[in-house]
């Protein structure tokens, strides 16, 4: 996923996002909700109403990136801010990609599962 390391700046609009935005919807909210510059080379995410698609938009200093990843089983535990935006680093990302949910924002869990606490990130 487009080479995510915990030093990767991500910026997640908050809440369901039609994901049928292309390269300029996308844009426009990276700029109107998250008040951020699209060619920063920060990665934002984007997350569907069903929670089983995120969008990611990528200036990589030559254009644009587009990638769509599809939950073939179950949902991502995507902060539910209706009107805002969250910032978090690429591993945090990826683990939340990976099925990894926050648990009372003190470390990850996975998912179904009632394993001890992680170590915060």
């Amino acid at each position: 996923m487009l080479g995510l390391t915990a030093e990767t700046r991500v910026f997640v609009k908050t809440g369901a996002t039609d994901l049928r935005l292309a390269f300029e919807g996308l844009r426009a909210l990276v700029v109107n909700v998250i008040r951020q510059e699209p060619t920063s080379g920060c990665v934002f995410a984007f997350c569907n109403r069903g929670r089983n698609r995120v969008r990611c938009l990528y200036w990589d200093g030559s254009g644009l990136w587009l990638s769509t990843k599809r939950i073939e089983s179950g949902t991502v535990d995507w902060p539910k801010d209706e009107a805002g935006a969250a910032e978090m680093n690429g591993a945090q990302l990826r683990l939340l990609l990976q099925g990894l949910e926050i648990r009372s924002r003190r470390g990850w869990y996975r998912r179904g599962a009632e394993a001890p606490e992680l170590k915060n990130i």
